[in-house]
């Protein structure tokens, strides 16, 4: 939308409130519903997740792999507007899930350099932010065509009734994506643009924001608690243990009220582990590919036990107990 900027969200237009009441207070039913599911879920349950690819065998190899080794198949399949060409095929297979499925969609942006364009390997090359957020900018003009083009697509689900764990800049205290190239307060605005513009201006309703450190949590970077929903940590160790330290440390960030997510994983955790230590995890999403389906980071055996453990949450239960809301 030309002629926005990207100026601190003021304190009427977002709040933090109490779990489980979302940081946007016009959050749609279905976004509300969602929330209150997965919020409810502490100390219980955790979510299963698997990260989809589109390269390896289509779109569902991932989920034909897990089902062929458990009988199941994840409560949450992630998606990634990674490829402009893709993204509206990348908006049907979320809405198939949610809506034909009953699965939860999460959603990120691997988002190139707006002024180089889309692609992994863009994302991972310099664009000054810090230009990006002084309206009038060239920088400012780019970033703001890219967000609009996203929203486009969000806005889409929305219409659907779709809602979607939004998990944009992922691995923002990382130095390897260009929104974390320019140290934390800087990211916060960023972040903080993000949620006005998508939120307020384009009026996405339908989205539960995710904040996905990397394996690095670092409270610098917090942009305040009225500008997400879930908070989590990412993590490619090479046991199966329950990652409690990385838990604890989000949780000494956030506080222990919201939901805490372990959104990208190599190895399953072991969910006895998981119940012992008390790493309280709300999901867990493998990532694609070799993630999954190499037997030297997660065996068939490991990963059929896993799915069939009642400490954890797979599509059936989320089909079952779920409330839909339009």
């Amino acid at each position: 939308m030309a002629g926005m900027s990207c100026m601190p969200l003021a304190a009427s237009t977002a709040r933090a409130t109490p779990t489980p009441a979302l940081s946007n207070p016009a959050a749609s039913p279905g976004a509300r519903a969602l929330y209150r599911y997965i919020a409810g879920l502490r100390g219980r349950q955790t979510l299963t997740g698997q990260m989809e690819s589109t390269w390896d065998g289509g779109p569902r190899s991932e989920l034909d792999y897990i089902r062929k080794c458990s009988g199941k198949l994840p409560a949450l399949l992630g998606l990634d507007y990674i490829d402009p060409a893709d993204n509206d095929h990348v908006n049907d297979r979320a809405s198939r899930w949610y809506l034909e499925e009953g699965g939860i969609a999460t959603l990120c942006w691997h988002w190139g350099a707006p002024d180089i364009g889309p692609g992994y390997e863009n994302a991972k090359k310099p664009f000054d932010a810090v230009a990006a957020l002084v309206p009038g900018t060239p920088q400012h003009r780019v970033m703001l065509r890219d967000m609009d083009a996203i929203a486009d697509k969000l806005a889409v689900l929305q219409r659907r009734g779709v809602p979607i764990l939004w998990r944009p800049f992922h691995e923002f205290t990382g130095t390897w994506f260009w929104w974390g190239q320019h140290g934390p307060a800087v990211f916060r605005q960023l972040w903080q643009c993000m949620y006005r513009h998508f939120t307020v201006t384009r009026g996405l309703d339908n989205l539960i924001w995710v904040l996905g450190y990397s394996h690095e949590p670092d409270k610098a970077y917090d942009p305040g608690r009225a500008f997400y929903d879930i908070a989590g940590a990412d993590a490619y160790v090479d046991d199966h243990g329950p990652l409690k330290s990385l838990y604890d440390r989000v949780v000494a960030i956030t506080g222990p009220d919201i939901p805490i997510a372990l959104h990208e994983n190599g190895p399953i955790p072991d969910p006895e582990q998981m119940r012992a230590s008390g790493a309280d995890w709300c999901y867990f999403m493998t990532w694609h590919t070799k993630y999954i389906k190499d037997p030297a980071i997660n065996p068939p055996a490991l990963i059929r036990a896993a799915y069939r453990s009642p400490r954890y949450a797979t599509l059936s239960d989320v089909r079952r107990d779920l409330p839909r809301r339009r």
